[in-house]
């Protein structure tokens, strides 16, 4: 019989419809998680850092300039406002203690010239040794005390009519000369008295043997040309340096960079 049973056709009926149902709870279950998920990935990137610029783009990048110098990690920048530390000074002349008489040694027969008993020292033998080359070393002048320099600075300024700063540039006030140390000393050329005090005393033998000779008994000039003391040149006057308290004397925070005046 061709025609399909009632029954059977019911029964088809309520499968169809069973399998509808079915297709359409799987399609809002898939649909949902979709939706979920879209949704949580949305999130997860608006929270995520941003990723970096791939170094090889070829499109270019907007940049905002800077005109602050970027200063590296090893890169060391002086403090600002730095300024020298300018020692003590009086018209160029730098302060110095008076040395005591009891370390004090005469270096001329009299007595009247003494210098600190190891720089007098070594003058005497440098006074011998430049002798058997025919060379004299007059001693002029060694240690002064604060006294003696008040006459010199003072007493010789005003016979002589000197304005203060051009008599500082030939002597030292009381209590900022290097003799007050008694490690300095005035040579002259035995030979030459005339030159004696006198840049000419650059022109002379004793000068020469000093200039070749001296370094080897601890003596250097003390006031080169142009020196930064602003001191005149004086190639006569000479200073001992060959211990550790003659150093501390004339170098200890000292080094100057800057003339004085």
């Amino acid at each position: 019989m061709d025609e399909i049973p009632v029954a059977l056709r019911e029964a088809k009926k309520t499968i169809k419809s069973s399998y509808i149902t079915t297709n359409k709870v799987n399609i809002v279950i898939v649909g949902s998680t979709v939706a979920f998920l879209a949704l949580a990935f949305f999130f997860f990137n608006r929270n995520s850092p941003q990723k970096s610029v791939n170094v090889n783009q070829t499109q270019p990048v907007e940049t905002v300039e800077n005109n602050t110098p970027t200063v590296t990690q090893n890169q060391t920048s002086p403090p600002l406002n730095q300024e020298e530390k300018i020692p003590d000074n009086i018209l160029g002349h730098l302060p110095y203690e008076e040395a005591p008489q009891n370390e004090l040694k005469a270096i001329t027969n009299d007595g009247g010239i003494k210098l600190r008993q190891k720089a007098a020292d070594k003058f005497l033998q440098m006074q011998t040794d430049a002798k058997t080359q025919g060379v004299i070393l007059m001693p002029i002048s060694g240690f002064r005390s604060i006294k003696d320099q008040e006459y010199l600075f003072f007493q010789v300024k005003e016979q002589r009519k000197q304005p203060t700063s051009k008599r500082a540039e030939v002597s030292a006030p009381p209590g900022y000369s290097e003799h007050h140390t008694g490690y300095a000393i005035d040579i002259g050329d035995g030979n030459v008295p005339a030159t004696n005090l006198s840049t000419n005393f650059e022109q002379t033998s004793a000068y020469n043997w000093l200039k070749n000779n001296a370094a080897k008994y601890s003596f250097e000039l003390s006031f080169t040309p142009d020196n930064l003391q602003g001191v005149n040149y004086e190639p006569w006057h000479w200073r001992f340096v060959g211990d550790t308290h003659s150093l501390e004397t004339f170098y200890k925070a000292r080094q100057l960079t800057t003339k004085l005046k």
